[in-house]
């Protein structure tokens, strides 16, 4: 074995974050880790890498029993981690980010940038990832960012690989491309331990697979002996018949009420175009609907629903909100006056205020309507903060705990709960599971469910096509910024999503 976690136990302000835990990790073999959030898959993490110490147990690398002081000390001996929250430098080169703290140097023991940019570009262009390793790296996609982290991990000549939520913001393509980097790493004895909450990716890439519940271990073995419905049950805790009789999400039948009688959308878009971005994209939600925006990363969804909202400007069409012209002048602030809220992809960097409160999160875009004479009614904010509270069922220790100790779930529902106390007409959700854990993950979707059935308007943009198969009443399709198709009713189906992606593909090659 390459790496033996024995009944470690670790301990937080006398909460017991890990009780016992075991986890062994061989050369050549991907371990799959999962669990719901909370349930001490990250602190096992930190554990791991020195940046927290055990009060029990032991660590055993290679042979030899370890200690390690800091996440320096771990990858000095080879144990690379790749965290969910890129711990990257946006303004630096893509270069430099991949070769941060080993730069290469001349004989003047300065930075050799020309020999940085050609080892950057031949490490990138074995993981197949095609960009100028000049440029600063926050000007690539998500997901761009996330294989740039991945092949600074790896280009380490690590022996232990912990890749934590690395696919979060992957397409397939990408996906693709990740698995044959592990399959490489795999040929070259490396042991990886792999965090997901995605199962499909537990018994595509996984040989062995741990279920961490509460801080313990609930379940170890190897994948090919288990199923994905018993592994969902053992993350819960509940019984294997009591998860069968749901389907794959938590979405009732049909996605919502259905759109309302008198068929006026309550959100539509005309003809949007945008150079570079948008191509004569036309849209419509009606009240009780959940509309699916399905596509590629990069294909326009996410400029789509923020052009909707006003945080991207477009070149031309219009906009309509309950069948009136938002103007030439749409944004935020006029898209929340007229009803229209939006939670944005990345809650990180557009949604949340780490260091501020949930309570101060929660009634950040409220502020004006619960001012009175330029004061804010703490009262009225509490009320508020109690009401949704308790309806999204936010696990918190109190509304004054700053919102960046909540696990994903919490946080994804406290922005929810933000867009939601404005009593929005439609509702436009990006990506609004991902990266949390089943139970997070079902009751978000139930609550997508409810809203709709209750007459709200739903954009609903996912990579988990499953999601918009079970939970949306019509999907548009999009590729290279346009919409290339539309499916309703039982036509919708993953099969038929991709078929038309491919077949776009097909007539642009075609026409080129």
């Amino acid at each position: 074995m390459t790496l033996h976690v024995e009944a470690v136990s670790k301990q937080f302000l006398g909460v017991l974050a890990l009780d016992r835990v075991d986890l062994v990790l061989r050369p050549g073999r991907v371990h799959a880790l999962v669990g719901e959030n909370g349930a001490g898959k990250s602190t096992l993490i930190k554990v791991m890498t020195g940046v927290h110490r055990p009060d029990r147990g032991r660590i055993t690398y290679r042979g030899e029993v370890v200690g390690f002081g800091a996440p320096r000390d771990a990858q000095a001996v080879g144990i690379s981690t790749i965290y969910q929250e890129l711990n990257l430098v946006a303004a630096m080169s893509v270069a430099r980010n991949l070769f941060l703290g080993r730069e290469p140097l001349n004989r003047l023991r300065l930075i050799d940038f020309a020999a940085m940019h050609r080892e950057a570009q031949a490490v990138l262009s074995r993981y197949g990832v095609a960009v100028d390793v000049r440029r600063p790296l926050g000007e690539f996609s998500t997901g761009v960012q996330q294989m740039v982290a991945i092949a600074r991990a790896v280009s380490t000549r690590a022996r232990v690989v912990i890749m934590d939520e690395p696919t979060s913001s992957l397409e397939p393509r990408e996906v693709d491309r990740l698995a044959q980097v592990i399959d490489l790493l795999r040929a070259d004895e490396v042991a990886v331990l792999f965090v997901t909450h995605k199962l499909d990716e537990v018994f595509r890439l996984g040989q062995d697979v741990t279920v961490l519940r509460d801080g313990r271990r609930v379940f170890s073995g190897e994948v090919a002996d288990t199923d994905r419905l018993r592994l969902v049950a053992t993350m819960l805790g509940r019984p294997v018949d009591d998860v069968s009789a749901h389907g794959l999400t938590s979405f009732g039948d049909g996605g919502g009420a259905g759109p309302g009688d008198d068929g006026v959308a309550v959100l539509r878009a005309d003809d949007l175009s945008r150079r570079g971005a948008l191509s004569h994209v036309s849209v419509d939600v009606r009240p009780g609907e959940v509309v699916g925006l399905a596509g590629l990363l990069g294909s326009g969804r996410s400029e789509t629903v923020r052009a909707l909202f006003g945080a991207e400007p477009v070149d031309s069409g219009t906009i309509l909100v309950g069948g009136e012209p938002t103007g030439r002048r749409w944004s935020p602030a006029r898209a929340i006056a007229g009803g229209v809220g939006l939670v944005s992809e990345d809650r990180k960097v557009e949604g949340i205020v780490g260091d501020l409160s949930v309570r101060d999160n929660l009634v950040l875009a409220a502020l004006p309507r619960l001012a009175r004479g330029g004061f804010v009614s703490r009262r009225r904010c509490d009320a508020l903060v109690d009401t949704f509270v308790r309806r999204l069922r936010i696990k918190m220790t109190g509304p004054d705990q700053p919102v960046r100790e909540l696990s994903g779930g919490n946080q994804q529902k406290v922005l929810l709960a933000r867009m939601l106390c404005l009593n929005p007409k439609v509702l436009l959700l990006d990506e609004p599971t991902r990266g949390i854990d089943v139970g997070a993950k079902a009751e978000i979707q139930a609550l997508i469910d409810e809203l709709a059935g209750a007459g709200l308007g739903v954009v609903l943009i996912s990579s988990e096509l499953e999601e918009l198969v079970e939970g949306a009443t019509r999907v548009f399709v999009l590729r290279d910024g346009a919409v290339v198709g539309s499916l309703g009713g039982d036509a919708i189906s993953e099969h038929r999503i991709m078929t038309t992606i491919a077949a776009a593909a097909r007539e642009e090659a075609a026409s080129d």
